[in-house]
């Protein structure tokens, strides 16, 4: 059993694991994103921009503005955004129909400035640049603004320098504070407590889509959101994110399960690999290899060192084992991790040729599998975030397929 610890970047942050036999297991709540935290988010973005000469930010709807805001809304043809100065409060572009959902949500220092569906948003984005302004300054626009409300700016204000605000982004939400730790350790102790409440319940006869609903079901009961993912059995399981044709569970199927939750945005992506019966050796060997290649990879993800050596790591590893060479099959044919926050998939990510420094607070997957085609595939994946001394696991990987589960 872990047990809880201080919350400082050094030791996990909340700990979770079934109790006493026959209790169920104690997740220990963490608390929201408060208000004065989004605002000091902002407070540092606005720094960085001032010190690249950079006027404004602008974030759609997405978790970028959650992240700044508090809003926490969806894309749609109709723009949402947030344009945020250097100096000063941010404002919200958004429907005149949609201003008090979004006037309910927005916890920082800021105002609303609306259209009607008959006027031009765009126009409304770059008066409020003129305003400010910031015409002779570039505005920086977030990697995953959509082009039709980078069009409609440029059509507006043609001379407008953009540039890409994913370094100052980026820097932001990279790295993880205290409280946003907590929220990442309660999503992956919900998922950890969901695989482990599976062990019994998977039926021969049952599909992927029947084993996953048993998780959902059991991530919703523990108290996790928007439960996602999916199953692979059999020769499905060599395909990373799985095959069209459905297969069933029977004696000695392989069965890679791939799901997460959130918790106040903030994601858990948890892998675990199991065998209905008895596992053959080979099975059990291939499994062994993949625990050895998450171990490579969090020896090698120390604070100091380039992300890309963690990849590094795990494919030297393997290649020494016989598979591979680099990203060829039989063996690992993507990356070992990738970056995970509000989105599930962030930057950075441990792959060859990355040279981002690993700095405590970045969180990140470690899912090193091993994928063997027309025959099966075991992926562990178990996410973990940089500490002052080190890397620490959100969640303990099991160590065999006896207790697959843990």
């Amino acid at each position: 059993m872990r047990t809880a610890a201080a919350t400082t970047l050094s030791a996990p942050l909340i700990a979770n694991a079934a109790g006493a036999q026959g209790a169920g297991p104690q997740i220990r709540r963490a608390k929201p994103i408060t208000p004065e935290e989004r605002q000091a988010r902002l407070s540092k973005v606005q720094e960085l921009m001032r010190q690249q000469g950079i006027g404004a930010t602008i974030v759609e709807a997405g978790s970028s503005l959650f992240y700044f805001t508090g809003i926490n809304w969806w894309r749609s043809e109709r723009l949402t955004a947030a344009l945020i100065p250097a100096e000063g409060e941010v404002c919200i572009v958004t429907p005149e129909f949609e201003e008090p959902s979004i006037e309910e949500m927005l916890v920082v220092a800021g105002e609303v400035r609306i259209w009607n569906e008959h006027q031009n948003p765009h126009k409304l984005v770059a008066d409020w640049v003129e305003e400010q302004g910031l015409n002779d300054r570039p505005v920086a626009i977030e990697d995953t603004v959509r082009f039709f409300a980078v069009n409609g700016l440029r059509k507006e204000n043609p001379s407008l320098e953009l540039v890409s605000a994913e370094p100052i982004v980026t820097a932001c939400r990279m790295i993880k504070t205290a409280s946003e730790l907590a929220l990442l350790q309660e999503a992956a102790d919900i998922v950890d407590a969901a695989y482990r409440s599976l062990d019994g319940k998977i039926e021969a006869g049952m599909d992927g889509d029947d084993v996953f609903a048993l998780m959902a079901a059991a991530i919703a009961g523990f108290g996790g959101n928007s439960p996602s993912g999916g199953v692979q059995i059999n020769e499905g399981s060599a395909l990373p994110h799985g095959s069209k044709f459905r297969e069933t569970v029977s004696d000695g199927s392989v069965i890679l399960m791939d799901c997460g939750c959130t918790v106040d945005g903030y994601y858990a992506d948890i892998s675990r690999t199991a065998v209905f019966g008895t596992p053959t050796k080979r099975q059990k060997e291939v499994y062994r290899q993949v625990r050895l290649g998450q171990e490579a990879a969090m020896e090698a993800a120390q604070p100091g060192t380039m992300a890309g050596t963690v990849d590094d790591a795990v494919r030297a590893l393997y290649e020494s084992m016989g598979y591979g060479p680099g990203y060829d099959l039989p063996g690992l044919s993507h990356r070992t991790g990738h970056g995970i926050g509000l989105d599930i998939h962030e930057p950075v990510n441990l792959v060859h040729g990355e040279t981002t420094i690993l700095k405590p607070g970045m969180c990140f997957s470690n899912e090193p599998g091993i994928y063997i085609p027309g025959s099966f595939g075991v992926r562990i994946e178990d996410c973990f975030y940089i500490s002052e001394d080190g890397p620490v696991y959100f969640t303990q990987p099991p160590n065999s397929l006896d207790a697959p589960f843990g």
